[in-house]
C-alpha cells in the first residue's frame, strides 16, 4: 500500500504548488472512514481509492481531483455524509465526490429504456465537471484490474458496461491508454477462448521478430541522426482486443495481420515531424493508402500525429507515428493534459487568484455539445442510439465550400453532412455537389471531400432519409420533421372538417374563439386540437361544444364522415373493432391479415387505415410515428367473409409440383387470387412461389399450410411478413 507520503511526493513531482494539508486530510479521513472494510480479494478497502488516486498522479491531475478520488466512496460505503465532506474539504471537492457517489448507483446495462435514462444522468454528471470522468475512468480501471476477485456473473457485467460505455468514452476524451487496458481486460473476460488465442499468436511474434523489431528501431534512429533530426524512437505492440477488432472488420485472419508492430517517434518540432516522415518514405516503400494527416486535420478528441505504414527490413510491414512532445502528451493524456484546472496567475485572467478552467478541450466540447442533445427531448431509444453512434463510429472530415471542417462518422452520407452543419439546412436539403459535381444523397462521404449542400425552403425530409442517415442528430431530427409534417396534415384535416360543420350551421370558424376553447379540450395549443380532431381522437362536435357552438350531432357525424372518409376499395368493408366511424379500411396485401391473428392499423392522412398483422416487417417503418398507430380487433362479423394471407411457398423443380399446390388449396377450401413464380438459383432445380390466397380465418390458413407441407414436392413453406 502506497504511504501518505508517497503519494504527496508523486503529486508535488508534477505540481510543485500542489497543497499539501489537503492531500494528507483526505488520505487521513478516508484511511479511518473505511476502517476496518475489506474488497473481494480480502485486501484493505482502502486500498482503492488509494490506487485510483495513483492513477490519477499518471495523468498529473490536480491535488483537488487527487482529494476528490481518495474520498470517492466514503459517501456511498461508510457512514460519510456529502455535507461533512463539504465542511472539511470545500464544495469544489464536495461537487466531485457527489458526482461520482450518483455515478456509482448507475446500473449502465439494463433494459433499453432504463440504461439510456442512466446513460442520461452520467453525461449529465461527468458534463458539469470533467474530473469526475477522470476519477470515473481510474476508478473503473483499477476495478478492472482486480475483477478476477469478483464472482462471475457480476464480472460478466462490469465487463459488458466497461466495453459499452467507458472504454469509448476514455477513446472519445483521447485517453488511449486507458481505453486499450480497459477493452484488453474486458476482452479477456467476455471473449476468454479469442482472447487466449490472440494472445497466443502475439507471444509467438514477439518471439519471432523481436531481433528484427529491435534492428528497424535502430535503423530508424541511425537515419534520424544522419538528417540532423532530434528524434526518440521507440517500438510498441498493438493490443489483443485491437487486433482481434481489426480481424472482425476486415474480415482477416490472424496469419493475414502484418502490422502488428509499431513504432513511435518523437521530435521537438511539427517541422521535424514533416522532415522525419520525408526521411522514412525515402528510406523504405511507403504503402500506398495508409498515410494519414492528424495534424493538419487532429481527430476531435484533439488527438494529432502524422501516421504511415511502410515496408521495412526483412518485408515487414511497420506502422509508424510521428509526433511532438505536447501531441504524445495529449495522446496519451487526453482530456487530463489540458490541464482545465490549473491555478491562473495572470490577473487578466483571473481575479485574486481565483481558479479558473483553462480553454475546453474539443473532447469535452464534444461532451457538452451531446449532453445539450438532451435538452430536444428525444425518447430514451433514440437518444442511446444517437450516443452509442457517437461513441463507436471511426470519423471522416469533409468541407464546407468556406472551408469549415466537419467531423462525420464513417459512412455519412451529404444528409448526415447537411444536418451537423445545422439542423435547418438539412430540414431544407434537396441535393449536393461533392467535389464540385452534382451526386445523389445516399453518396458515402470520403476524407476531404468539399461538399456544397443545395436547399429549398420549400422542401420537407421524407421518412425515408432516416435509412440514410448515419449520425443520431440526422436520425433524430428526420423523425421530428417527419411527425411535424404528418401532424400539419391531421391538422389541417381537422381544420377542415371544423369549417364544414360550421358552414352548415352558416358560421365561420373564429381563431380567438378556438384559442380559448382549447385548453378546455386538454390540449396545448390550437395545432394540437386541430390534429386530434384529423385523426379522430376528438369528434369535432365535442370542439364546437366548447367554441359554445351547436350543431345537431347526427348532422356533424354524418358530415365529419364525409369529410374525413376517402372512398373505401371495398363497400363491405373490414369489418374490425377499433376504428373510428366512416373511416376507410383496407387489408395491407403485403401480408394479409386474417381473423384469428392480432392486428393493428396505420392510419394515413386523407387515405384511411392499413391493416396489418403484428409480425408484419412493414410495421418497422412506423416505429417512430405512434400517434399513426391504431389497437384493432377483428369484429364477429368476420366470420361469414374471405380474407387476405399472403404465403411463400418452395417446391421441387418437377413436372405436377404447381399442380399439387393449385389442388390442394382447391380441396381446402381456399381461393388463390395471385401467383407468382421465381426460379431460385442457377441450376434451377426449386421454384418460390409467391401467393395470394383467399381463407375465412387463421384455422383455415394452417389447414392449407399443413396440407402442403405433407405434399411430397413442396420444400418449404412460410407465411409471409412483407
Amino acid at each position: 500500500m502506497m504511504r501518505q507520503y508517497e503519494l504527496v511526493e508523486r503529486v508535488t513531482s508534477y505540481d510543485p504548488d500542489a497543497n499539501e494539508d489537503l492531500l494528507n486530510r483526505a488520505y487521513v479521513y478516508a484511511m479511518r472512514a473505511h476502517g476496518h472494510q475489506k474488497r473481494a480479494s480480502g485486501e484493505a478497502y482502502f486500498n482503492h481509492p488509494l490506487e485510483v488516486a495513483a492513477i490519477l498522479t499518471e495523468l498529473k491531475l490536480d491535488d483537488a481531483t487527487i482529494a476528490a478520488a481518495l474520498l470517492h466512496d466514503v459517501v456511498e460505503d461508510t457512514a460519510a455524509t456529502r455535507q461533512e465532506i463539504e465542511e472539511k474539504f470545500g464544495h469544489e471537492i464536495a461537487e466531485l465526490v457527489d458526482g461520482l457517489t450518483k455515478i456509482k448507483r448507475l446500473d449502465l446495462v439494463t433494459k433499453e429504456a432504463t440504461q439510456a435514462e442512466n446513460l442520461r444522468k452520467l453525461l449529465v454528471a461527468i458534463s458539469k465537471d470533467v474530473r469526475v470522468l477522470l476519477v470515473k475512468l481510474a476508478d473503473r480501471l483499477h476495478n478492472m484490474r482486480t475483477l478476477e476477485h469478483v464472482p462471475p456473473e457480476k464480472r460478466l457485467r462490469i465487463a459488458q458496461e466497461t466495453m459499452d460505455i467507458y472504454a469509448p468514452l476514455a477513446g472519445r476524451m483521447g485517453m488511449q491508454n486507458v481505453r486499450d487496458e480497459l477493452e484488453d481486460i474486458a476482452f479477456k473476460v467476455l471473449n476468454p477462448d479469442a482472447y487466449a488465442t490472440v494472445k497466443k499468436r502475439l507471444d509467438r511474434l514477439h518471439e519471432e521478430s523481436g531481433g528484427a523489431l529491435l534492428e528497424i528501431e535502430k535503423a530508424l534512429q541511425a537515419k534520424f541522426t544522419e538528417n540532423g533530426i532530434d528524434a526518440e524512437v521507440s517500438g510498441r505492440e498493438k493490443k489483443a482486443y485491437s487486433i482481434w477488432r481489426k480481424m472482425e472488420r476486415k474480415h482477416l485472419s490472424l496469419g493475414q495481420l502484418s502490422d502488428i508492430f509499431g513504432f513511435r517517434v518523437i521530435v521537438p518540432s511539427i517541422e521535424q515531424c514533416y522532415l522525419a516522415l520525408g526521411v522514412v518514405h525515402r528510406t523504405w516503400r511507403a504503402v500506398p493508402g495508409r498515410f494519414k494527416d492528424y495534424i493538419s486535420t487532429p481527430k476531435q478528441n484533439d488527438y494529432r500525429s502524422l501516421h504511415t505504414t511502410v515496408i521495412g527490413p526483412h518485408h515487414m510491414r511497420v506502422e509508424m507515428q510521428i509526433r511532438t512532445r505536447d501531441m504524445h502528451e495529449i495522446a496519451e493524456r487526453g482530456v487530463a493534459a489540458h490541464a482545465l484546472y490549473k491555478d491562473v496567475t495572470d490577473p487578466r485572467k483571473a481575479m485574486n487568484g481565483a481558479r479558473v478552467p483553462a480553454a475546453e478541450s474539443n473532447a469535452y466540447r464534444w461532451l457538452r455539445h451531446l449532453v445539450e442533445m438532451l435538452s430536444e427531448g428525444e425518447s430514451p431509444k433514440e437518444f442511446l442510439e444517437h450516443t452509442k453512434l457517437e461513441l463507436f463510429h471511426d470519423q471522416v472530415f469533409c468541407f464546407t465550400p468556406k472551408g469549415q471542417l466537419i467531423a462525420l462518422p464513417k459512412g455519412a452520407t451529404p444528409i448526415d453532412f447537411a444536418y451537423a452543419v445545422h439542423t435547418s439546412i438539412g430540414d431544407s436539403c434537396v441535393g449536393c455537389r461533392i467535389n464540385g459535381r452534382h451526386k445523389p444523397l445516399a453518396t458515402e462521404l470520403e476524407n476531404g471531400d468539399e461538399v456544397d449542400i443545395i436547399r429549398s425552403e420549400a422542401q420537407v425530409p421524407p421518412a425515408a432519409w432516416e435509412g440514410l442517415a448515419v449520425t443520431g442528430k440526422a436520425r433524430s431530427a428526420i423523425r421530428r420533421a417527419t411527425r411535424a409534417a404528418v401532424r400539419r396534415q391531421y391538422a389541417g384535416l381537422g381544420r377542415e372538417i371544423l369549417d364544414r360543420l360550421l358552414a352548415k350551421s352558416g358560421k365561420s370558424l373564429s381563431e380567438n374563439t378556438l384559442q380559448a376553447a382549447t385548453p378546455k379540450l386538454g390540449h396545448r395549443n390550437v395545432e394540437d386540437a386541430l390534429a386530434a380532431i384529423g385523426r379522430g381522437e376528438l369528434a369535432a362536435s365535442d370542439m364546437l361544444k366548447a367554441m359554445g357552438i351547436e350543431v345537431k350531432e347526427a348532422g356533424a357525424r354524418k358530415k365529419r364522415s364525409a369529410a374525413a372518409r376517402p372512398k373505401s376499395e371495398s363497400e363491405e368493408g373490414v369489418p374490425v373493432r377499433g376504428a373510428a366511424r366512416g373511416t376507410a379500411l383496407a387489408i395491407s396485401l403485403e401480408t394479409g391479415a386474417v381473423p384469428g391473428e392480432r392486428i393493428v392499423g396505420i392510419l394515413t392522412p386523407g387515405q384511411g387505415i392499413t391493416v396489418y398483422p403484428i409480425f408484419a416487417k412493414a410495421l418497422e417503418k412506423f416505429d417512430a410515428e405512434p400517434e399513426r398507430w391504431i389497437d384493432l380487433t377483428w369484429d364477429a362479423a368476420a366470420e361469414d367473409q374471405r380474407f387476405p394471407a399472403r404465403i411463400k411457398v418452395t417446391i421441387h423443380n418437377e413436372v405436377g409440383a404447381l399442380a399439387q399446390v393449385a389442388q390442394t388449396i382447391g380441396e381446402s377450401g381456399g381461393n388463390i387470387d395471385e401467383l407468382q413464380m421465381v426460379t431460385r438459383g442457377v441450376a434451377r432445380d426449386f421454384f418460390d412461389l409467391d401467393i395470394l390466397l383467399e381463407v375465412h380465418d387463421l384455422k383455415h390458413l394452417n389447414e392449407i399450410m399443413a396440407g402442403l407441407r405433407a405434399r411430397p414436392l413442396v420444400s418449404a413453406i412460410e407465411r409471409a411478413t412483407g
